[in-house]
């Protein structure tokens, strides 16, 4: 799978004239001496598959006609006494053999050797912006290369963002990606119904929270894909809650908003259902609207379709809901202009997904929204959130915060909803949650 992504982004940069330079993150320090759990940068692992920090990526496309194109790993060498400490380290001498790159050589000169490897390449594929004292040391050897140029070097005479070429290709999702994505979905599938099942007054939000993690882990994925939200009554109309701290009351309902990352390939799901294991029937009336528009907008998913549209064709739903509550008060058509909705629904409806929970992908292109082709992965997750402190409102609606969240692929004939088996019908929440109708929900 690395090995295509690589033959597939060197033709873009043959193509551009272009060389790349792609590193992988480094440790970061959580506190004090202590360190977050390693994970290596998106770009340099759609290209690579290789999960150690302090490593670099230099793709040189081969301008020349009989000059093929080459891979070149930096990476740490093996060292006995701090593998001891830290780890395993594949090692120079492995990496070719392991990783199918065509070179591999020590990090330590990545920056004494790129004023060479990138001479005569009109423009440097490289992201600026997240490791300034790595920008400083990029800036440095772009600087040498230049002074060679007194020579017979030409130097590049442009740095170009990884966005219109290599993020494009990951937009677009492969059959070995999908893999990936599929099987981060059934982990997360697991993980919210043991969250249904468990959950009843008097269980924390940190149970839930804990269990989440536990089960995308014990079933093989990386951990979560992001921090899960574990939001109870009231917590789930603020839409980044990530306390979990507090204890589920009867009679409010649950939001959990978390999803399991496999090889590095993110799900997202969002889930709400009640804490007790019945709907009251404003709650039922909330969720059903959310629900209904979250379907029609999974149902207008398909190639051709505006990427705002899916946005639209929820919205639309939502207002008529609210209208037909009584929650806005003037025609459906006049609270679509008058947006008067926003203090209910506040964010738009879909993202890209992939190895970035937010991935990568331009969602506009020649100043129109993008229309969405197969093999794009876009979440779906329409909600609705009646703030606690709203007296404009009735007391019976306040406090109730519902999203509903799907991952689905674009595909030929239409789409497929890659969380498809993860329970959302009114009734089958509510049997689950109830220890219920198991069988049922594995569909």
């Amino acid at each position: 799978m690395y090995r295509e992504h690589r033959r597939r982004f060197l033709d873009r940069l043959r193509a551009e004239r272009a060389a790349a330079v792609i590193p992988t993150a480094s440790h970061k320090v959580r506190n004090h001496d202590a360190e977050y759990r390693f994970r290596p940068e998106s770009d340099f692992w759609y290209l690579t598959g290789f999960d150690e920090p302090d490593a670099c990526l230099v793709l040189l496309p081969g301008l020349a006609k009989d000059e093929a194109p080459r891979s070149v790993l930096y990476l740490r060498e093996k060292d006995k006494e701090r593998e001891i400490w830290t780890g395993r380290r594949l090692g120079v001498a492995a990496a070719p053999a392991a990783l199918g790159v065509d070179e591999a050589r020590p990090i330590e000169s990545l920056w004494t050797d790129l004023p060479k490897l990138l001479s005569n390449h009109e423009r440097i594929v490289y992201r600026t912006g997240i490791d300034a004292a790595r920008d400083a040391k990029f800036l440095e050897a772009t600087t040498r290369l230049r002074w060679a140029a007194r020579g017979n070097v030409a130097p590049p005479a442009e740095l170009v963002d990884v966005a219109p070429t290599l993020h494009e290709l990951r937009l677009f999702k492969t059959p070995a990606e999908l893999d990936c994505m599929r099987r981060a979905a059934r982990i997360t599938r697991e993980a919210h119904v043991e969250c249904m099942r468990r959950a009843r007054p008097s269980v924390s939000e940190t149970e839930l929270d804990a269990l989440l993690e536990y089960t995308f882990r014990k079933d093989g994925g990386t951990g979560p894909a992001y921090t899960p939200i574990v939001a109870g009554g009231a917590n789930a109309c603020i839409l980044h809650y990530v306390e979990n701290d507090q204890p589920l009351k009867d009679g409010e309902l649950l939001l959990i908003d978390a999803g399991a990352e496999y090889d590095y390939y993110a799900c997202d799901v969002t889930r709400t259902f009640p804490v007790n294991g019945r709907f009251t029937p404003d709650q039922r009336a909330i969720y059903s609207i959310v629900l209904e528009a979250q379907l029609a907008a999974i149902a207008h998913t398909r190639p051709g379709v505006r990427f705002t549209d899916v946005h639209e064709r929820a919205l639309e739903v939502l207002v008529r809901g609210l209208c037909g509550l009584g929650l806005l008060r003037g025609t459906p058509e006049e609270e679509l202009r008058g947006e008067a909705y926003k203090r209910f629904y506040m964010h738009r409806t879909s993202h890209w997904l992939g190895l970035d929970v937010h991935d990568c992908g331009a969602y506009s292109k020649d100043g129109a929204s993008r229309v969405l082709e197969p093999g794009m992965v876009l979440t779906i997750e329409p909600g609705l959130y009646l703030a606690p402190d709203d007296d404009t409102i009735d007391a019976r609606w306040r406090g109730i915060g519902v999203r509903i969240e799907d991952d689905v692929l674009v595909t030929a004939a239409g789409h497929e909803v890659l969380t498809a088996g993860i329970p959302k019908d009114v009734d089958e929440v509510e049997a689950v949650c109830q220890g219920r109708a198991l069988a049922q929900a594995a569909r």
